[in-house]
């Protein structure tokens, strides 16, 4: 391919917008060092990275994946969350163990309702306001 162009390549990415970021993506990514699928023919990475979508040697939704995965900044893993019954009970206990005895003490906190909870903050009173804030 002597020359290639978006309309080479609109027929595999509609979006030429996309298109646009996919190409570009490709072309940092060839910049940083990964291998090409297609003959480089003395062309600049941007051409290389719009022949290879061209000529289909890279699939568009893999470059997309790609990009979304390198934008990101966050990536959220699915793990099963702990039941929570296990967490109460894990948090109900704690064992202290005392430095002039060996025995290991264990301790119990107490549990508030919610009710008893709502009336504790009903009877906080908010600080005076001054003239500092």
């Amino acid at each position: 391919m002597a020359r290639v162009t978006v309309e080479d390549c609109i027929d595999k990415v509609d979006n030429r917008f996309e298109l646009v970021l996919l190409a570009s993506h490709r072309a940092r990514l060839i910049s940083q060092g990964a291998s090409i699928t297609v003959d480089r023919d003395n062309d600049k990475n941007p051409v290389v990275a719009l022949r290879e979508i061209a000529d289909e040697t890279l699939s568009p939704d893999d470059l997309k994946e790609d990009l979304i995965h390198s934008l990101q900044k966050h990536v959220e893993v699915d793990e099963p969350e702990p039941d929570p019954a296990s967490l109460i009970a894990d948090d109900a206990t704690t064992t202290v163990i005392d430095e002039d005895e060996d025995q290991p003490e264990t301790i119990a906190f107490d549990r508030m309702s919610e009710e008893e909870l709502l009336a504790g903050i009903e009877g906080l009173v908010p600080p005076e306001k001054s003239d500092d804030y």
